[in-house]
């Protein structure tokens, strides 16, 4: 259900994206200094150790989930990051509980209004559930068409390991369509963004017109070298960005 990394007294809390999981945050977390943080990986219900769990499969679900799993750990206060999908989930548990979360951060994370798509895009990523080549396509299309294709494969097959058909299906109109963007306007909390420059949906333009518009204590990083996995693309760099946020 959960990997902690570290015993220091920095509590963060890490949710995955819509192709991650607990484990699939490349290698960042080896590069967590654990005498100053502990950090806490969790799995949303249908993916990694959690894949029988059922659920609702959406974005108030995880907030809940991921505030029941602070309590179990006796974390009052804590920093949250969250990738992808889940930097909307991280937004969300931001409204759910203000005066608990100490840092935001998103690492190309998807706005608190959602994602519009056209009816291609939306037929490309509707697909991937059951199609491991549209997981394909939609994995070089966000990384900007320039890394190898045993890479995508290796990050396909691991979608495909660590979550359910069903849960990876529903989650994407849990992302895509829901917007609670009124709920977090205007919080003060101090909230990062760092995005990849070859990410050209969640890149910098979409951070800049929606998180740094949101937050007014919001900062944006963008790495040169990244897309939307820095995880796994610029890892010393995103751990560097993060402690130095945090």
């Amino acid at each position: 259900m959960v990997t902690t990394v570290g015993n220091g007294p920095v509590y963060v809390l890490a949710l995955h994206g819509w192709f991650g999981s607990a484990r699939g945050w490349g290698h960042l977390p080896h590069l967590i200094d654990g005498e100053r943080y502990t950090w806490a990986f969790m799995d949303y219900r249908g993916y990694g150790e959690r894949r029988d769990v059922p659920g609702e499969y959406n974005i108030a679900e995880i907030s809940r989930d991921a505030l029941e799993l602070a309590d179990g750990l006796g974390w009052e206060r804590f920093a949250v990051v969250g990738h992808s999908m889940g930097g909307s989930a991280a937004q969300h548990l931001l409204a759910d509980a203000p005066d608990r979360v100490t840092h935001l951060v998103g690492i190309s994370p998807v706005p608190a209004s959602g994602v519009p798509f056209d009816e291609q895009g939306w037929a490309l990523f509707d697909g991937a559930a059951r199609d491991p080549g549209n997981r394909k396509a939609i994995i070089d299309l966000t990384t900007g068409n320039r890394l190898s294709s045993y890479w995508l494969d290796t990050m396909v097959r691991s979608s495909l390991e660590e979550s359910t058909v069903e849960a990876f299906g529903a989650y994407l109109p849990a992302w895509a369509r829901t917007d609670f963007s009124e709920r977090v306007k205007g919080n003060p909390v101090p909230a990062l963004a760092v995005v990849g420059e070859h990410d050209p949906a969640l890149g910098a333009a979409t951070a800049t017109a929606t998180w740094m518009a949101t937050y007014p204590n919001a900062r944006l990083e963008v790495i040169a070298e990244a897309g939307h996995y820095a995880m796994d693309e610029t890892p010393v760099r995103l751990a560097t960005i993060l402690e130095q946020f945090l």
